[in-house]
């Protein structure tokens, strides 16, 4: 459940805008009025958990289909979008975020056949666009625009890849934001789709021969009637291009367990097409075929489980991987795949800091790594002598450092809270960098200061968190503040830029990101120490970064807004349940909420269960039951103002996750302080989304906090 950057949402204040404070909407800014809320159905469903009746009234709620469903979605977005649009900020909420919005952005290159391929959006446009040159230096030519896929642009390129003679780009679409996607084969000479098109997958890529005559990918069954089944694994296909998907050969599929899943890869020089097995996210398997062997013979490498196994590349028939065998902060490894005997060599050995991901390009291994939250990059040769440290623009977050093992260059990404994403073409020979591209945004950001601090958590844990905020502010305890966290799936909260952070910081608000245990800031470890029985660590991390803030003077319980999404929305949600009293507001995105039956919506949402255990087995059950949003509301108790936001099409957390929390809480709430639930019916769980609907989003969420916090007048 690996996760887009979320979008932080923001509020604005009078010196935004060039008059003063709007005069409070009557209605909406007076003391708070019990709102009337749909008359919810509640059925009688209970299901038995270790001798224990656990009621399930909205079990009707996962027949996402029905028309009750449908009219419930309505009732709540007829009461959730006319309270939101009568906050007086909520347009100026609107318009600062399109003007800040509009800055020209790039995304790193893509090298193959002699051509450099890369996005890039204007700053206006919904959907970024794909261009093509020969030159780096000279004007690229567009090749995709995925602006006219749709009349409401939410239909989205998600992926793309380029077959090595790079005459032919392979890409993916997305409807809705939904996780089904559909492959399309572009000419690169004349900017035309091929008839290819290959449907039925969710999470694969395309994995190109090396004459670019076909590729492999992988997909779900089909059922009876034409549609694909995700409750079940996938296959590895190869398709050749030119030929309909129904004639596409099967070449692999996994038989003798019925949870894992395999993806292939096939090495730069043709001769072994790897697969990686997946079946959560705390150990993999690694299995290969040598495309020389007539037998297709597929063998299991690394088949024990022990680990996590990324497989890297390879020079001939030995392979790199990085791995967290015996290596909670991982390293790098290799295994010549043509001795049976041969065991595991270490390339770069586990460092103090966590290693985040590594990659084989240029001759080399290139390493990057967290500490405390913060990237660092080495280079080592592969005889694992470390060559040199890459110099940062700064202390911020990486990305990038692809490419194939015999390229002389790569591309990477450098950002922070405060310095917008910039790219940068790094010679791996001899270790020089030149700027690419770097976003302009139309705003003072040298007004604003980083600090990092370290808190401790109930069990004294020492936990780092990011504070943001305007130079000079004043400590006592009257700030608006915003907390964020995710907490989950080795997830690292590292520094990144954003326009919604940035005008919540030009109000001189004050932005919190706490890097709590579950994510992978601290390797492996910290990973496992928010996970399945251990998960009500990284609420107590969350709840003592909110304490740390208020007995800081930052902020009080009055001013202080938590905001997560899907990962991060059970964080807030759980969060919220147990201590009420904290926060002035809540902001819970698309969360998996139903803790007992999340894992019954999909192949895919069974798979979390590797960070939060099943309810079938008792231990896991009660440390779920213990804290599973859904079934922790107390009736009569005041909970602070919250905004539960999900989408119809969102495939991956299914929104009946929202929609029975939000109907439990709405049943339950003792007190005025609104429940709302706004659900989005073109959008799926946030990649894709449109520029528009974005901003629109923002706005939503982010004037619901303002008015909550009382910086409208309230």
């Amino acid at each position: 459940m690996r996760h887009s950057n979320p979008l932080i949402l923001l509020a604005i204040c009078c010196a935004l805008v060039a008059c003063g404070t709007p005069d409070p909407d009557p209605v909406v800014s007076a003391a708070p009025e019990a709102l009337n809320y749909p008359d919810v159905r509640r059925g009688d469903h209970f299901d038995d958990h270790f001798g224990e009746r656990i009621a399930d009234p909205y079990r009707w709620m996962e027949d996402l289909d029905s028309t009750e469903v449908a009219a419930f979605v309505q009732a709540q977005n007829d009461l959730a979008i006319p309270y939101l649009a009568a906050i007086p900020l909520r347009q100026q909420i609107a318009d600062r975020i399109g003007a800040l919005w509009s800055y020209e952005r790039y995304r790193l290159p893509v090298s193959q056949g002699g051509r450099y391929f890369y996005r890039h959006n204007d700053g206006t446009q919904d959907q970024d666009m794909l261009f093509v040159t020969d030159d780096l230096a000279a004007e690229p030519r567009e090749l995709i625009d995925p602006n006219g896929f749709s009349d409401d642009a939410t239909i989205a390129l998600a992926t793309y890849t380029v077959s090595p003679d790079g005459n032919t780009v392979a890409y993916s679409t997305s409807d809705g934001g939904s996780d089904w996607k559909t492959w399309h084969l572009r000419d690169v000479a004349s900017a035309q789709d091929l008839p290819d098109l290959i449907e039925g997958t969710k999470f694969t890529g395309v994995s190109w021969d090396r004459d670019s005559s076909g590729f492999y990918y992988s997909r779900y069954p089909m059922r009876a009637d034409g549609s694909y089944d995700d409750s079940l694994q996938v296959s590895v296909y190869h398709h050749r291009v030119g030929t309909a998907q129904s004639a596409d050969e099967l070449i692999y599929s996994i038989t003798d367990h019925a949870t894992r899943t395999p993806y292939a890869t096939l090495t730069e020089d043709g001769r072994y097409l790897v697969m990686g097995i997946f079946d959560g996210y705390q150990s993999n398997g690694i299995y290969y075929r040598d495309m020389q062997d007539p037998s297709g013979t597929v063998v299991r490498l690394l088949d024990d489980w022990d680990a996590i196994y990324n497989f890297l590349g390879n020079e001939g028939s030995r392979f790199y991987f990085q791995t967290t065998k015996d290596a909670p902060n991982s390293r790098v490894i290799s295994l010549d795949v043509a001795d049976p005997t041969a065991v595991p060599v270490e390339v770069v050995p586990e460092q103090a800091e966590a290693l985040e991901s590594s990659s084989l390009v240029g001759g080399r291994i290139v390493a990057s790594y967290l500490r405390d939250a913060y990237s660092l990059v080495s280079v080592y040769a592969l005889d694992g002598t470390h060559e040199r440290d890459v110099e940062l623009p700064g202390i911020g977050s990486v990305s990038g450092f692809g490419g194939h093992p015999d390229d002389p260059e790569t591309f990477f990404g450098f950002e922070s809270f405060t310095v917008p994403s910039a790219i940068y073409r790094y010679d791996v020979a001899t270790g020089e960098r030149s700027l690419f591209k770097a976003a302009q945004v139309d705003v003072d950001l040298s007004a604003y200061e980083v600090e990092q601090q370290f808190y401790s958590s109930a069990d004294g844990t020492r936990v780092p968190m990011f504070i943001i905020h305007r130079r000079g502010i004043e400590l006592d305890g009257d700030n608006p503040t915003l907390l964020y966290g995710y907490g989950g799936f080795n997830v690292s909260l590292t520094p990144y830029f954003s326009v919604s952070r940035t005008v919540w910081l030009e109000m001189g608000g004050v932005m919190a990101i706490a890097n709590i245990r579950g994510g992978g800031e601290y390797g492996e470890a910290w990973h496992l120490a928010g996970t399945k029985l251990d998960k009500q660590n990284v609420f107590d991390d969350f709840i003592a970064a909110a304490e740390h803030l208020i007995d800081s003077g930052y902020t009080s319980p009055r001013r202080l807004a938590i905001q997560g999404g899907s990962n991060g929305g059970l964080l807030v949600a759980a969060v919220e349940m147990q201590r009420p009293d904290l926060f002035a507001a809540a902001l819970p995105a698309v969360g998996v909420l139903d803790m007992l039956r999340y894992h019954t919506a999909s192949a895919n949402a069974r798979q979390w269960s590797s960070d939060y255990g099943l309810s079938e087995v008792e231990d896991q059950y009660r440390a779920l039951r213990a804290y599973s949003p859904v079934h922790n509301v107390v009736t009569g108790t005041c909970y602070p103002p919250t905004l539960i936001t999900t989408a119809d099409h969102d495939d991956r957390v299914v929104p009946w996750n929202s929609f029975k929390w939000a109907a439990e809480m709405q049943h339950g709430q003792g007190c005025a302080n609104p429940i709302l639930l706004r659900v989005e019916t073109r959008a799926g769980h946030g990649a894709g989304k449109p520029r528009w609907m974005v901003i629109e989003d923002i706005a939503d969420q982010w004037a619901f906090i303002a008015h909550h916090l009382g910086m409208d007048g309230a």
